[in-house]
């Protein structure tokens, strides 16, 4: 079977690689690009532990095909920090103690961001419904809902 040819941007990098036409794009970023951060939980887009942002849009990666990325710009746990600098969610989450496992929290994290994108200032209610489609199994989600909050004051300078 031919291998497809795919040239994206990922944490702003350029990056190629070659995929098979049914590779999602988990496996493109896990097994291709070395990018484990996103994790496979369920291969039915029903957990959000693999999500990622594709063209700013948030998505689950094991529903989305590898070459689908083609020319587009993806956004993954890897490159929320900036060097040795983490990002305030990722400060507030072990501030908060917001995590247990690792299962969930790269895709809660990814999700998380992109709210804050879209809405700098949630209430808890809105917080809770857009991390509705992130299932944790260990923290429950009090402790993740709060450093969310926590983490969007602090980025709007409250």
């Amino acid at each position: 079977m031919a291998k497809h040819h795919v040239t994206t941007t990922v944490n702003g990098d350029p990056v190629e690689y070659l995929c098979e036409s049914e590779q999602t794009l988990l496996d493109c970023l896990r097994d291709e690009l070395d990018l484990v951060g996103a994790k496979e939980g369920c291969s039915s887009g029903d957990c959000g532990a693999c999500s990622v942002l594709l063209d700013g849009r948030l998505v689950c990666s094991c529903l989305v095909l590898g070459v689908e990325a083609e020319g587009r710009s993806v956004e993954t746990i890897e490159g929320m920090a900036q060097g040795d600098e983490l990002h305030p969610l990722q400060r507030k989450f072990l501030e908060h103690a917001a995590l247990q496992c690792g299962i969930c929290t790269p895709g809660i994290l990814v999700a998380a961001k992109a709210l804050l994108a879209k809405n700098p200032d949630p209430t808890e209610t809105q917080v809770r419904y857009w991390l509705a489609g992130n299932l944790c199994r260990c923290t429950g989600y009090d402790k993740i809902v709060r450093a969310v909050m926590d983490a969007a004051a602090e980025m709007r300078g409250a």
